[in-house]
């Protein structure tokens, strides 16, 4: 790959991260997926080489997480959230 070819993708990567800015779950929604899958926030941590309080902020919507982690942190949610999918609730309840 030429360099001028590596520097567009750098640049393209970069709006895809930018664009992905609004695919966070909301943070309730985060640690519902963590725990559907059985992770601890010391396991998710590790993974995205945070500490673990960053990722009690994230659920707890104090903080988001930011480049380059956060296009990490969705790509994990977003497969989690394939394999976990909402609980749908019914529009009347009985």
């Amino acid at each position: 790959m030429s360099a001028e070819q590596n520097e567009l993708f750098l640049s393209v990567d970069a709006l895809l991260e930018q664009a992905a800015a609004d695919a966070l779950p909301s943070p309730v929604e985060r640690k519902r997926l963590r725990e559907a899958a059985g992770l601890s926030q010391d396991q998710v941590a590790k993974a995205l080489a945070v500490r673990r309080e960053t990722v009690t902020g994230w659920e707890t919507g104090r903080t988001d997480p930011r480049p380059p982690k956060r296009a990490a942190y969705i790509r994990l949610l977003d497969g989690l959230a394939t394999r976990f999918p909402a609980p749908s609730t019914p529009l009347h309840p009985a």
